[in-house]
């Protein structure tokens, strides 16, 4: 982390500690293909929840995939998970993506995975289209193809890869939905419930550490829920994370977080812990780990209980820190390697916030705005 970006970690509260303005597993065993027929038919056509910009659908009960095509799915998890090392969530995407191309080819008459083209890819697309799908779906249904085109070529299963054939429908970009300085200081500032009952008042010292350290060091949800005792350094300020692709990084964490953290270990976790919490940080009720549907809860109503607050989850902690970092003067290179970003142009998308900012304090108090 560059030096420059800011001053170190301190007792202001800001993500990784830096002062704001106006503010002091991838490698998953393949399943057999049984269970992804199974597994994709109940998950629905795309294998996942629908998103932002999606048209719900119910799904519908899918006939199971020919067992030599069902095969070649069981395969493709077995690349993605374990050769590319991708998130448990990502392969689930791809393959719901690949089972609903590979039915739908089917459906034309496709016998065989050799008469996979790029036109019977181009009919798959022009349906979802049809059906309503938004376009950040469609290119990322898209970039699924050519993923496994590409796999099927170097398996000798394809004799011409169609992918680069295939064309990639622009998704527009959404601005990330971003709470102010002040806003992130009276959701942290809230006071508790003051519940006396031991489990209660341990579970509210929990969801503080969650809410510090998720803004405090910029987490993904399931980076935080991923956490073991030993990720926080107090002596050096630092969080171990495993990110996407099972990429470690260290990230600097402030001081109000790491103080919350360690309220809950002192006197929360123990209240709660059980043969199988294991070594997790942060624990449900009952003692197992803490589940990410479980956070996105705790910090969705903790936000919502500011009235000024928009309606958001741990994301938008995340965006809120990163924006944050940018509007304290952290150059663009220190906050994509806080985030964790491969690729810059992630990280660019938080610069648009804070120029909307800018243009909007601007037209407000210039005179010849």
């Amino acid at each position: 982390m560059d030096a420059a970006a800011g001053p170190a970690a301190g007792a202001s509260r800001g993500p990784a500690g830096w002062s704001a303005p106006g503010q002091g597993t991838a490698g998953r065993g393949a399943i057999n293909s049984g269970a992804i027929n199974n597994r994709t038919a109940r998950r629905g056509t795309a294998g996942h929840s629908v998103g932002r910009g999606e048209r719900p659908t119910v799904a519908l009960p899918e006939q199971p995939l020919p067992e030599h095509l069902a095969e070649r799915l069981a395969a493709f998890e077995r690349h993605l998970a374990a050769e590319r090392g991708l998130s448990a969530h990502t392969v689930r995407a791809y393959l719901g993506d690949i089972r609903s191309l590979l039915a739908h080819a089917c459906e034309d008459g496709m016998t065989g995975l050799a008469g996979l083209d790029v036109g019977v890819i181009r009919g798959w697309l022009a349906s979802q289209h049809a059906a309503g799908q938004a376009r950040a779906t469609l290119a990322r249904r898209a970039a699924s193809a050519r993923t496994f085109t590409a796999f099927a070529r170097s398996r000798g299963w394809l004799a011409s890869d169609p992918g680069p054939l295939l064309g990639t429908p622009k998704a527009r970009r959404h601005l990330p939905q971003v709470l102010a300085a002040d806003q992130v200081a009276a959701v942290l500032d809230a006071p508790g419930d003051g519940d006396t009952e031991p489990v209660a008042a341990a579970v509210g010292l929990r969801d503080a550490a969650i809410m510090e350290l998720l803004y405090a060091s910029a987490l993904r949800v399931s980076e935080l829920c991923g956490m073991d005792i030993g990720d926080i350094d107090d002596d050096r300020r630092t969080v171990r994370v495993l990110g996407k692709g099972n990429k470690e990084r260290i990230v600097p964490v402030g001081v109000p977080a790491t103080r919350a953290v360690r309220r809950w270990q002192h006197d929360g976790r123990p209240l709660v812990v059980t043969e199988r919490s294991g070594h997790a940080l942060f624990l449900g009720a009952r003692g197992g780990r803490l589940n990410p549907r479980t956070a996105r809860r705790v910090v969705h109503a903790m936000i919502a209980a500011v009235p000024s607050a928009p309606d958001t989850g741990p994301h938008g902690l995340r965006h809120s820190a990163a924006t944050h970092l940018l509007e304290g003067g952290a150059d663009l290179r220190s906050v994509q390697e806080f985030l964790g970003h491969t690729s810059l142009a992630s990280t660019q998308i938080y610069t648009h916030v804070s120029v909307d900012r800018l243009l909007a304090a601007y037209r407000q108090a210039h005179p010849r705005a």
